[in-house]
């Protein structure tokens, strides 16, 4: 009785055409996801803004003006120290967000590009200026 002993498995150039194919795939489709991450992140950052403006138009309901320079977001959780909590009926929200890459807003009063108080984040670089998602996103372009 003759016994035939077969081995199974791939070999290596098999291997190695599935790992080419695979590498082509995600080759095609890497640029198309990162532009929705960054669509994601824009629209996330949008809706944060938003979010933080109507807390401040609710501020500036109960005592007649936006937080001070100073002052800044923190108001929209806790009442400001001293005498200076005015007519305060918050907290106008649980707790500041933060922006997709875990920084806490900007917050400026006077705003500088046309809106008089102004909410933003500095992006990925967390510094001014910068391209996709390192750029400035504010109240002033974020329905662009």
């Amino acid at each position: 009785m003759r016994t035939q002993r077969r081995q199974s498995g791939f070999t290596l150039i098999e291997v190695m055409i599935v790992i080419a194919i695979m590498g082509l795939m995600i080759a095609a489709i890497a640029p198309d996801l990162f532009k929705n991450v960054e669509k994601a992140e824009k629209t996330r950052v949008a809706s944060d803004i938003r979010q933080i403006e109507s807390a401040l138009k609710f501020y500036r309901l109960d005592n007649y003006s936006y937080p001070t320079q100073s002052q800044g977001l923190d108001v929209l959780v806790s009442a400001p120290s001293g005498g200076a909590s005015g007519k305060w009926n918050g907290p106008y929200l649980e707790q500041l967000p933060k922006d997709p890459w875990q920084n806490p807003y900007r917050y400026a009063n006077p705003g500088t590009h046309g809106k008089k108080i102004e909410v933003f984040t500095f992006g990925f670089g967390n510094v001014a200026g910068g391209d996709g998602s390192e750029s400035d996103w504010g109240n002033w372009n974020i329905n662009d």
